[in-house]
């Protein structure tokens, strides 16, 4: 099985018969290359996951309704309560449901941070609407079907976890790198698998087929903006989404979000973020290669890596490496030399009058 882009007919010249022709002689020449197929253990382990996030997808399109059907009635709860499916918020709206339309009643229901005098004085002002029983059967729908996403989320996750039980050593060297958690550490296994290396040859061959490395567009010796592809559509979210949750921690990778960040345009250039953390989850793709390819945990180079990576000793040591490399068994000598005095800079010339 190969990608059907590296064997794409032209335009007006595609039968049967001549694709055959052409995919026997481009397989004679070892033009194509075949795609990762995992075994059967894992093909069921991807189904699960692939359906446990459009379940949660689904859920999540579902959390944003109560909030447009209480909208609709002129209350505006989700301009104080911070999340809708709270427990504050769900027991607000339970009681709209069930017939309560007082706000100061309905804001005494809140709990924990929200009973402040400023908050509670805002929901009763932000409860006082135009709900009707329309707007309640919209309310009991929406919250049903919610609970019923989770309750499917959550039993997937049970399944998930016994059908990714045969790889616990895999699984446990995952959860090491910073941002993957059991639901990235389970998507990498579905999707990729617990030994990369053995499909890939490369770091950079695997970041290719997930498509979280820079496109090629180069035209007249001129290198254009290149967009990452289209493949990866489930692992994909899931790395970036670890990369979110990675550079919160303070460590090599948050140092190395700030630095792209303010070399792609600033804090306050939302492109130079979403460039920046695409840029973290494709480190993050090959820590997990070479952590599962080398069976060592991941250890944090520290927020000063890329400082001490730039030091005169470190470049020091990365040229006798490429020596060592250009010439093996070498001995390399260094001799420094003092400064050569630098020539008196000519006195200024006085203006003329």
């Amino acid at each position: 099985m190969i990608n059907p882009a590296h064997a794409k007919a032209l335009k007006g010249h595609k039968t049967d018969a001549k694709d055959c022709a052409r995919l026997a002689e481009l397989s004679g020449c070892g033009l194509l290359r075949g795609s990762y197929i995992p075994s059967a253990e894992l093909t069921e382990v991807r189904d699960l996951i692939r359906y446990r996030i459009k379940t949660v997808q689904a859920r999540t399109s579902e959390v944003q309704r109560p909030g447009k059907a209480l909208e609709s009635a002129g209350i505006k709860l989700g301009s104080v309560a911070s999340e809708i499916t709270g427990k504050s918020a769900t027991a607000m709206i339970e009681s709209l449901i069930g017939g309560e339309r007082r706000g100061q009643v309905l804001a005494g229901l809140a709990i924990g941070r929200m009973r402040t005098a400023g908050k509670l004085a805002d929901l009763s002002m932000a409860l006082t609407g135009r709900f009707t029983e329309h707007h309640a059967l919209l309310c009991r729908l929406h919250l049903d079907r919610i609970k019923v996403s989770g309750d499917a989320a959550a039993g997937l996750g049970a399944q998930i976890a016994a059908k990714a039980a045969p790889w616990p050593r895999e699984l446990d060297l995952l959860t090491t790198i910073p941002g993957f958690g059991d639901a990235v550490a389970q998507a990498w296994l579905a999707e990729i698998g617990p030994a990369p290396h053995l499909y890939f040859s490369s770091q950079e061959k695997l970041a290719c087929w997930v498509s979280l490395c820079p496109g090629n567009n180069i035209s007249a010796g001129k290198r254009k903006h290149g967009r990452t592809g289209e493949a990866g559509t489930y692992i994909k979210p899931m790395l970036v989404q670890a990369a979110w949750s990675a550079i919160r921690g303070r460590g090599r990778l948050q140092a190395r979000y700030n630095r792209l960040v303010r070399r792609f345009g600033g804090d306050k250039n939302p492109g130079a973020k979403k460039k920046a953390i695409t840029a973290i989850a494709h480190t993050l793709l090959k820590i997990a290669y070479r952590v599962l390819k080398t069976g060592t945990p991941y250890q944090d180079l520290g927020a000063d890596f890329c400082t001490r990576r730039e030091s005169p000793e470190q470049k020091q040591a990365y040229l006798e490496r490429q020596l060592q490399r250009l010439h093996p068994g070498c001995t390399i000598t260094i001799t420094i030399t003092p400064e050569a005095a630098l020539p008196a800079s000519p006195a200024p010339s006085s203006p003329r009058p």
